[in-house]
């Protein structure tokens, strides 16, 4: 029997993303799944229901979530849409599973299976699959037009009548997939870049972007495409090198972050106070407590002259693209799961084994499980 792929319009605030755009939905009715959709679920990312050719209309969200085989999502689900899931469900999604316990909780106890999309692993025959990457580069590119429409200066370097207007020098604190994206667009922009990240690894594609790559004499390289904590001592070494190149920077852009754990605090308020007027701080990591000690998570302030946003959820300013990346992600994390429309999960493949949150029962995610159950 055909399973039935389903998608609601997100409740999140300022959410605009959905997880099944019209490209996608075609691509699974010819693989032979069906397709239920929530009215207008597309609309606040640009995709009307006139553009879903090949869908199932549902009358309500709760037709979505008692007709769905599988529930495709962006955000994690509330504990009332849980609660109103049918029994034999399966999620797939963002479920944030270091922050949200009692939905994690509520996903155990009514024995659905969930699929984390923050849990694919750093594979190469995952890499079509990582959402993490492909919404992380929507929040480098969005940073640096954040980062302009503040800023007091040109970023480029332009020559006029008036004179010669010196290029923005642009500091990016982490070479991730947001680091290396925001990289790439300020040297579009024209401004001269330098860039850190403790991973030394970082170092080539930093300078292949045409940025310079700040050396602080720490390296920090973790598992899976991520970043060790540092200890104390590695932690002052590294602030004494970045605190003079902040202070010598017009725009600061940070991206650091710790699968699990608080952003690293990297820029202290001395830092901030030794910035010239009219810098500007742009930290992505806002959500995840900054890595900026003055970042208030979702505001735009500004202290002695020194402007520091901290921007939420980058990826919905950029809906469409967002939406479309996003939903190719879930497409083929689940396309190896449907044979000839038929749900079959092989749970001896290492993505859907290391992805899974919970099922029959369990949190099947041991560090989730450590987490919330203490065992």
């Amino acid at each position: 029997m055909s399973a039935t792929i389903g998608a609601l319009r997100e409740s999140a605030p300022h959410e605009t993303r959905v997880s099944l755009v019209p490209e996608v939905t075609d691509k699974l009715v010819k693989d032979g799944a069906q397709v239920l959709l929530e009215r207008g679920a597309g609309e606040r990312a640009g995709f009307p229901d006139s553009l879903y050719k090949s869908v199932t209309w549902a009358a309500s969200a709760d037709e979505v979530l008692q007709g769905a085989d599988v529930l495709l999502t962006v955000q994690p689900l509330t504990l009332e849409l849980i609660d109103r899931l049918k029994p034999d469900a399966v999620v797939v999604g963002f479920m944030q599973p270091y922050a949200r316990a009692a939905e994690i909780r509520a996903l155990k106890a009514r024995g659905i299976t969930s699929f984390a999309m923050e849990l694919v692993p750093r594979i190469s025959r995952a890499q079509s699959m990582d959402a993490l990457s492909s919404q992380a580069a929507i929040a480098g590119y969005k940073a640096v037009l954040i980062a302009a429409s503040h800023l007091q200066k040109f970023l480029p370097m332009l020559t006029t009548a008036a004179g010669t207007i010196r290029p923005a020098q642009v500091l990016i604190i982490g070479a991730g997939v947001a680091g290396l994206q925001a990289i790439a667009t300020a040297r579009r922009l024209g401004a001269v870049v330098e860039a850190y990240d403790v991973r030394s690894a970082t170092r080539e594609q930093v300078r292949s972007l045409g940025a310079k790559f700040v050396d602080t004499g720490v390296s920090a390289e973790g598992t899976g495409g991520y970043a060790r904590e540092l200890t104390a001592e590695e932690k002052a070494q590294q602030q004494q090198v970045l605190e003079a190149r902040i202070a010598a920077a017009d725009a600061v852009i940070t991206t650091a972050a710790v699968p699990g754990r608080p952003a690293p605090k990297i820029i202290a308020r001395a830092a901030i106070e030794r910035m010239r007027p009219g810098s500007v701080v742009v930290d992505i990591a806002a959500e995840q407590g900054g890595n900026c000690e003055l970042t208030r998570a979702g505001e735009l302030i500004e202290h002695q002259g020194v402007k520091i946003a901290g921007p939420v959820n980058l990826a919905a300013d950029l809906a469409y693209n967002a939406s479309e990346m996003y939903a190719r992600n879930l497409f083929n994390f689940l396309k190896p799961a449907l044979t000839r429309g038929e749900l079959a999960i092989d749970w001896q493949d290492e993505v859907f084994a290391q992805a899974c949150l919970t099922r029959g029962g369990q949190i099947t995610h041991e560090a989730t499980r450590r987490a919330l159950e203490g065992t």
